[in-house]
């Protein structure tokens, strides 16, 4: 269990370097955070101080012709998001709101978001995930340095990517103080294709036939039990279409028709459109009981079903698939008896897992994720070496 006793909440950049620099001095741990609204992720931080970013807010560079955006870490999302509603844009990775998984109403922040390389169901477009879409960041390292790479200003003390190997870190590289990222526009129109199909094997056969089309599908899910406040019922493959209004009738009547084999296909336009992919993203569809654990799993398409069927037999699990049943998200008991069923299915699945939300009892017992192979391995240790000497910076939060 986390330990924080002393928090932390500098409001600029340097309270952030003057925190490090004397945690370091006295190789004091730091839990690092925005408003913890992820903080049942992963394992359970030891630190007996919390550092908070939710003091780093702003939005300091929009420039809408350019489609470019900075702000600071701390930043909620919900700024963000209305700043480019008034410019008809977006952040195109589709970051989701975990508050429901995680039952709270703490906000999310750009910076915890980059730190988690969070990604909704746009992933599978063009976009990618949401490390694709940082251009640029300040960050502070493990012995209080400055570093920044990308947009405006090129520096990197390791040799390799800066953006990418901050995002997705979970605050055990850096601390994020400023992220600059690349928009995109807002769709005029959104409608989604429900495909009622016999099992989760024609399901994946569907959204892979809707993914390999030239529509332009920006979403591809699997509802195994279909969802009964949209109105769908067993099985139900989901395909978006986005677009100006006035292009997508076409374009869903064609791709309808390609989908007609796969089963009944029912359309969803609009508001109902947006809330179902919402439903998706957040992963509110999964229906997880507060006391159930959460993975994450991630393999190719082709295996999911199977993969679905082993932990379904193995404790009866609850499945959402995304990404054209590329990821699965698995609510099942917080057991290690499940969890080791999980670890098992993802290795002969050839995929990787996370266990995405579970007690802190299990959490600190059991890996969070894969073990890395050796080679990789060493990379990551080398880079922990030079960018945070001491290891203050969440100790333990990927692994033990």
């Amino acid at each position: 269990m986390s330990v924080a006793t002393e928090a932390l909440a500098p409001v600029d950049e340097a309270g952030v370097v003057q925190a490090v620099r004397e945690a370091a001095a006295r190789r004091m741990p730091l839990a690092v955070e925005g408003h913890g609204s992820k903080r049942a992720m992963l394992r359970p931080v030891q630190a007996a101080r919390t550092l908070s970013t939710a003091g780093l807010t702003g939005i300091t560079l929009h420039k809408p012709a350019e489609l470019v955006l900075s702000a600071r870490a701390g930043t909620p999302l919900a700024e963000i998001e209305a700043e480019l509603a008034r410019h008809n844009q977006m952040l195109a990775a589709e970051l989701p709101d975990f508050s429901g998984l995680f039952g709270h109403e703490r906000p999310s922040t750009l910076g915890g978001m980059v730190a988690a390389n969070l990604s909704g169901p746009r992933r599978i477009a063009a976009s990618g995930a949401l490390r694709d879409q940082v251009l640029g960041v300040r960050a502070v390292t493990g012995h209080a340095e400055v570093v920044r790479s990308g947009g405006r200003v090129h520096k990197n003390v390791t040799g390799l990517d800066l953006c990418k190997l901050l995002a997705g870190s979970h605050g055990t590289l850096g601390i994020l103080t400023e992220i600059t990222l690349k928009l995109a526009p807002r769709p005029e129109a959104s409608l989604t294709l429900a495909v009622g199909v016999a099992d989760l094997a024609a399901g994946v056969a569907a959204l892979s036939a809707g993914l390999g089309s030239p529509f332009g599908v920006t979403g591809a899910a699997l509802l195994p039990e279909g969802a009964a406040e949209f109105g769908l019922e067993g099985p139900t493959a989901l395909l978006r279409l986005e677009d100006m209004a006035q292009f997508l009738p076409h374009r869903a009547g064609r791709l309808q028709q390609d989908l007609a084999g796969f089963g009944t296909v029912t359309l969803a336009e609009g508001e109902a459109s947006r809330g179902l992919w919402r439903a998706v993203r957040d992963v509110r569809l999964l229906e997880a009981a507060p006391e159930q654990a959460v993975w994450r799993l991630s393999v190719r398409p082709g295996a999911g079903p199977n993969l679905a069927w082993r932990l379904n037999k193995a404790f009866g699990a609850r499945l959402l698939l995304d990404w054209g049943g590329g990821l699965l998200w698995v609510a099942g008991p917080a057991s290690d008896t499940a969890h080791a069923a999980v670890m098992a299915a993802a290795r002969a699945a050839g995929g990787t897992f996370t266990l995405f939300r579970a007690p802190d009892s299990l959490r600190s017992a059991v890996p969070v994720l894969p073990e890395e192979p050796p080679a990789l391995a060493g990379i990551a240790a080398r880079v922990k070496a030079a960018m945070d000497p001491e290891g203050i910076l969440n100790p333990g939060r990927m692994r033990g």
